[in-house]
């Protein structure tokens, strides 16, 4: 009886540390805000602070790039107006004037975050701003996240408007990555916008782990002086898609590639 009783209580030691052990190996990351997400089940696999609400930067082209693939017609020509074409920080240096289909403006916004291609978009697909902006919004509504509200297509500061929370662009992100199109452009890392009244030019995706990280196949990177740094990457090993999003982190690359570590490694990938 004695030994069974020891017996006992070394398992139960076991286990406790085995425990801890798991305990103490979840990733520690720079971020305010992060989480990685199972895109198929939306099952939670590491969080700190997920729902706290925060400056989405240019990871609001996510949004752009559903409502555009879901509300536009690819193959329709954008005229890029002057409004569009002065659109500052960081730009697809697209010209007033400048004609080019839809699928080109939203691949060249989408590699290297052009704000004037995100207002150049809106235009052609909404009208106008203001009204692409609801068409985001209602399609936040119909995803069904909570705690996210777009003014504008690109992210630039809105200080008490435009925000979002990490859980809220993984939900985002895991519904983009169902369409083929949207998977597409956020996995292409180099690619050539063609203009239908000049010449190409060469776009290079911001999103360096592309290159990198095996099974990388996107999504968006994103930066401004109040939301910090940004990135939502996804990975795909196998069957297994992973999210990870990172909101201001002065280490996003490292931060995101932890937690993708972390998550295949729990899964046995």
């Amino acid at each position: 009886m004695g030994r069974r009783v020891l017996s006992l209580v070394l398992l139960i030691t076991f286990l406790w540390s085995g425990i801890v052990l798991g305990a103490a190996k979840q990733p520690d990351v720079d971020a305010e805000a992060a989480i990685l997400m199972v895109a198929d089940t939306k099952e939670i696999l590491f969080e700190k602070n997920s729902k706290g609400i925060m400056y989405p930067a240019s990871t609001t082209k996510i949004m752009t790039l559903i409502t555009a693939l879901e509300k536009g017609n690819p193959n329709s020509v954008v005229t890029v107006s002057p409004k569009a074409a002065a659109c500052e920080e960081s730009r697809l240096e697209l010209n007033a004037g400048d004609k080019l289909t839809l699928n080109e403006a939203m691949t060249g916004m989408m590699l290297v975050s052009g704000n004037d291609a995100a207002e150049a978009i809106a235009e052609n697909v909404g009208g106008s701003i203001p009204k692409f902006v609801e068409m985001m919004n209602q399609m936040a509504d119909k995803i069904g996240v909570e705690n996210t509200h777009f003014t504008n297509p690109h992210g630039l500061p809105d200080p008490i408007n435009h925000y979002t929370t990490a859980y809220d662009l993984a939900l985002i992100t895991a519904y983009g990555m169902k369409m083929p199109s949207f998977v597409k452009i956020v996995s292409t890392p180099t690619y050539e916008v063609k203009f239908l009244n000049r010449g190409s030019i060469y776009a290079n995706n911001t999103n360096k782990l592309l290159k990198t990280y095996p099974g990388m196949n996107g999504v968006k990177t994103g930066y401004t002086n109040d939301a910090g740094e940004c990135l939502v990457a996804s990975a795909k090993r196998g069957n297994v898609e992973l999210i990870a999003v990172i909101l201001n982190s002065d280490y996003r690359w490292r931060d995101a590639t932890k937690l993708l570590d972390f998550g295949f490694a729990q899964l046995g990938l």
